[in-house]
């Protein structure tokens, strides 16, 4: 997604972020080619969001997320299979850059990261439009890249064949065939489906998903209204007086950070909630933040297994207590990706060939990662789409409730989907499979 996120009230918080992980030492931006060369240590740049609209309940989580499993990886103190010190032996030193900016800027900042800090891996990227933009400049470098969030469905196809690109998230197209399986399992007697989406291609490719999926899943589903309100709009008061007036039973939205918490508060306020049914892809996010501002019942998503959705697991519960230590706060889904990613990355270099405390080249990287299966926070992650350089996973939705007495809002009656029920098969578009029926698609 140019797609993804955050709160503008966060982002001041952003230089203060920068500041501590340079402080921490895992951070040295300012660190020379030269140096970076012949210190020995296995140097991984991140890139996500520290300032604007992005930053707060998107890049921020994933910045502490990276500062987390830096600082547990290098002490050693991650379960196995990661309780080996650094990467392949070596000290791991973080260089964080802020996505902001847009997609040339980005380029040149990766262009930078690669040829002048001498990078040994790149993870990153929120915005669909920067990892499109980086994808084949990562190609062109030689340079492996990581995409931890971004959610295209564009990045992979027959013609795009990657070799240095890997992504760990996963494609978007899941998270609507999930929400339309959870709406069939849960509100088998919804019909009217309207719509609110962001007007640019996260949004309109999120609704044609969904539109698609419930034709397929629920056939006496009927669309009675869609609105597509500009990106970062932040006043939705005409569209939810159209969504009104047609009294849909199922409001679905791909809204992300702060227009998504507005939407909630602005819809639940003016009534628009107490009878229709909010299913937000990406609400798992706002988690903490809804309150009772929020109806109990509102359906949320996390884009996988992550966050809230994440399994009990040793590597998820070392993390979730790393996190809440550090943070005095749970970590979201964003946080949990940026985590998955840089396991992955971990897993790989570690599986190349190398000698022992030496650092892998990036070709040796890329061909221990392509096809792998290795373990992360949300459990087990195949690398099993696009030629092995695209993970596959599940994805889960529930119910939000508040519990007044304790002031916290959780996640209730929820439904996982296996990833072989809810991804596209290789070579085949998630419009087609859609629209035939999901051929060979194995659901519970």
């Amino acid at each position: 997604m140019n797609n993804y996120k955050k709160s503008v009230s966060h982002s001041r918080k952003a230089l203060p972020l920068a500041l501590a992980i340079a402080m921490a030492g895992i951070g040295a931006g300012s660190t020379g080619a030269a140096v970076a060369a012949e210190n020995g240590k296995f140097r991984v740049g991140v890139v996500t969001f520290l300032s604007g609209p992005a930053a707060g309940p998107f890049g921020e989580p994933s910045a502490n997320a990276a500062k987390v499993l830096v600082e547990g990886l290098n002490q050693g103190k991650l379960p196995a299979p990661y309780d080996k010190l650094g990467i392949n032996g070596a000290e791991i030193e973080m260089v964080i850059i802020d996505e902001a900016g847009g997609a040339a800027k980005q380029v040149e900042e990766f262009r930078n990261l690669v040829q002048r800090q001498k990078v040994d891996a790149v993870v990153g990227y929120i915005s669909s439009g920067d990892c499109l933009a980086i994808a084949p400049v990562a190609e062109e470098l030689g340079a492996m890249t990581v995409f931890y969030d971004c959610g295209t469905s564009q990045l992979f196809s027959e013609d795009k064949t990657p070799q240095f690109v890997f992504r760990t998230s996963l494609d978007a197209a899941v998270d609507n065939i999930g929400a339309a399986r959870y709406l069939a399992k849960t509100r088998p007697d919804a019909v009217r489906v309207g719509g609110i989406q962001q007007n640019y291609a996260w949004g309109q490719d999120s609704w044609n998903d969904f539109t698609l999926s419930m034709a397929q899943i629920m056939p006496k589903s009927q669309v009675v209204e869609s609105q597509m309100p500009k990106v970062f709009q932040g006043q939705y008061g005409a569209e939810i007086s159209a969504l009104s007036v047609k009294r849909p039973d199922i409001i679905h939205s791909s809204f992300w950070g702060g227009d998504m918490e507005a939407l909630v508060l602005q819809a639940n306020s003016r009534g628009l909630l107490e009878d229709a049914t909010a299913v937000l892809t990406c609400g798992e996010s706002a988690l903490a933040r809804y309150k009772d501002q929020a109806p109990n019942g509102m359906i949320i998503g996390g884009r996988g297994p992550f966050g809230a959705f994440a399994p009990e697991n040793a590597l998820n519960t070392w993390f979730t207590q790393a996190y809440q230590s550090a943070y005095k706060a749970a970590p979201t889904y964003p946080a949990s990706k940026m985590a998955q990613a840089i396991l992955g990355l971990k897993f790989a270099a570690e599986n190349a060939k190398a000698e022992a405390g030496t650092i892998p080249a990036p070709l040796e990287m890329a061909k221990a990662f392509k096809g792998a299966t290795f373990e992360s926070v949300s459990g087990t992650v195949q690398m099993a789409r696009a030629g092995g350089h695209q993970a596959m996973q599940g994805i889960a939705y529930g119910e939000y409730h508040y519990d007044a007495a304790s002031k916290q809002g959780s996640v209730q009656n929820v439904i996982a989907f296996a990833g072989e029920c809810v991804t596209p098969p290789d070579g085949t578009t998630a419009h087609d499979w859609i629209k035939a029926g999901f051929p060979g698609a194995q659901c519970n």
